[in-house]
């Protein structure tokens, strides 16, 4: 199963464009943080298509930082200097904004932000009823200890070694 979740930065805008057939693909490219603090991002495109390229497409722009689950692929491209390159490209399957104004969304689901106040709910409150009869009381039987008993070790007995004689060549 190919499947990849990355948090990155989106570096440029994501690009809109239509295939032949009407169909709209989304291309940007995002930045993957290091494993180290000190260590450089390193860039990767990403590719959406259908009504989730519209969603990224007007929903997220540069500098946003997002969660992208998809599959990833490898790309070769004839370099002008006479060799191959290789690069990896992730498809979208879902994208998910960090932060405020967060984002949920899915290839079926529509974008939804989320207000910047909201007014907390206080928790529900329980309050005991009083009533006439009284709680039973249960109570758990004790555990008892009970030692087992301890065997003394056998003797270890002395084996003779073989006599050097005995042993045939």
């Amino acid at each position: 199963m190919n499947s990849c979740i990355l948090m990155a930065e989106i570096y440029d805008n994501p690009q809109l464009r239509h295939t032949p057939d009407g169909l709209e693909v989304t291309e940007m490219i995002v930045h993957v943080a290091g494993a180290k603090p000190d260590d450089p991002t390193h860039p990767l495109k990403v590719v959406g298509w259908g009504n989730l390229a519209k969603e990224i497409h007007q929903s997220y722009h540069q500098g946003d930082r997002v969660i992208i689950e998809g599959r990833l692929g490898m790309n070769t491209i004839d370099r002008p200097e006479g060799f191959k390159e290789k690069r990896a490209e992730l498809t979208v399957q879902k994208i998910h904004a960090i932060g405020q104004g967060a984002y949920t969304s899915s290839p079926a689901a529509a974008t939804r932000t989320t207000p910047a106040y909201e007014t907390p709910v206080a928790p529900p409150t329980y309050s005991p009823t009083n009533s006439s009869a009284p709680m039973p009381q249960v109570t758990a039987p004790q555990p008892t200890y009970q030692p087992t008993p301890v065997q003394s070790p056998s003797p270890i007995g002395v084996t003779p070694e073989p006599d050097p004689d005995d042993i045939p060549f």
